[in-house]
């Protein structure tokens, strides 16, 4: 039998969030019932709130970065049992079948694509709806196990933030003698320079000034730019084996190209609303790449989890009431957090 939850919706695309309700499906065979204590706000919530990512489904419940504690599990679960601390990322479902499913990839499904936690079509066909409500079901595939080490509060942010800043690091081998740079000091910034640092490599954070350098050089970056200043790009020439961008904005990717060495990549995990221009003649000469990096996979995004409680790495956050959602929009917007939003569930 279905349950109806309070929870925080977009009625349509760019109104304000208000409180209302939603139903979640029966605890089903493979389900566990969630008792959602703390969700992160992210950037790409305020995208798809106001539909800037394409056609959107509403009333659209955000949320895709979930910790609580498991209140009931389907007969068939044996991954969990009631009371244990869990986290829900940016996926529900995928096909499970497909060569990227079954390699551990179900963030790239090619069986239909993930479903993801909110604004999408679940195999039922009904709307998705995430975090910023009391309860959720989810198959347990993909339910993780949040350490007892890591506050439930700032592990939500590492269920989107964190992994997708630590997919790409290991990806493409951030560790000892290896020079990244990270763009931007934002939410998922602050987590790709604990990251990095922790996975042993050298860091650079560049930034559009030099506002956020205590916090940045804090977090375990090695050195901090401005890249307001054209200086920075001279002297920083051919230096960095991995740059990760994670601004949701346009740059001037020819100058950020001209920061990598031989064989360097710029991988992005911000997701501008608006078309960008690349020249390719920028990458010539150094066999250099850009790419893109999507959140992790499941196992991964267990594996980021334990990596964090192992070396202390978690989420600097502002906790707020979720009747304090809209202002809080307003605030990422004006890069005024740091460095992640996280709404207290137990004011919804």
């Amino acid at each position: 039998m279905s349950t109806t939850v309070a929870a925080y919706a977009a009625p349509a695309a760019g109104a304000p969030l208000e409180r209302t309700t939603v139903e979640r499906r029966a605890v089903g065979e493979l389900d566990v019932l969630i008792d959602i204590a703390f969700v992160g706000i992210c950037h790409s919530d305020i995208h798809q709130a106001r539909a800037g990512w394409g056609a959107a489904i509403f009333p659209m419940v955000p949320g895709h970065e979930i910790t609580g504690v498991v209140a009931e599990v389907g007969p068939g679960v044996t991954a969990f049992a009631v009371g244990d601390r869990v986290g829900v990322g940016c996926m529900v479902d995928s096909c499970r079948t497909c060569e990227n499913c079954v390699a551990g990839l179900e963030q790239y499904c090619t069986g239909g694509g993930p479903v993801w936690t909110y604004n999408s079509l679940g195999r039922d066909g009904q709307p998705t709806y995430g975090g910023y409500s009391k309860q959720v079901v989810v198959d347990q595939h993909f339910v993780v196990r949040v350490p007892d080490a890591l506050a439930l509060d700032a592990a939500a942010p590492l269920l989107c933030a964190g992994i997708t800043t630590y997919s790409p690091l290991r990806h493409w081998q951030a560790g000892p003698g290896k020079k990244v740079a990270v763009v931007g000091l934002g939410g998922l910034g602050h987590m790709g320079v604990q990251l990095a640092h922790a996975l042993g490599a050298e860091v650079t954070v560049l930034s559009q000034s030099l506002r956020k350098k205590d916090d940045g050089l804090r977090l375990g970056a090695d050195h901090y730019h401005a890249t307001a200043d054209p200086a920075t790009f001279e002297q920083l020439k051919r230096s960095f084996d991995l740059i990760l961008n994670t601004v949701s904005a346009p740059l001037d990717f020819a100058a950020y190209f001209s920061l990598l060495r031989t064989d360097g990549a710029m991988v992005n995990v911000g997701l501008p609303e608006e078309p960008v221009l690349v020249r390719l003649q920028s990458l010539g000469g150094l066999r250099r790449s850009m790419s893109s990096s999507g959140i992790g996979g499941m196992a991964e995004t267990q594996e980021m989890l334990d990596f964090c409680a192992e070396h202390g790495v978690a989420a600097e956050i502002e906790l707020i009431r979720a009747d304090q959602v809209n202002e809080a929009y307003e605030r990422v917007l004006a890069s005024d957090v740091r460095f992640r939003f996280v709404i207290d569930t137990a004011t919804i």
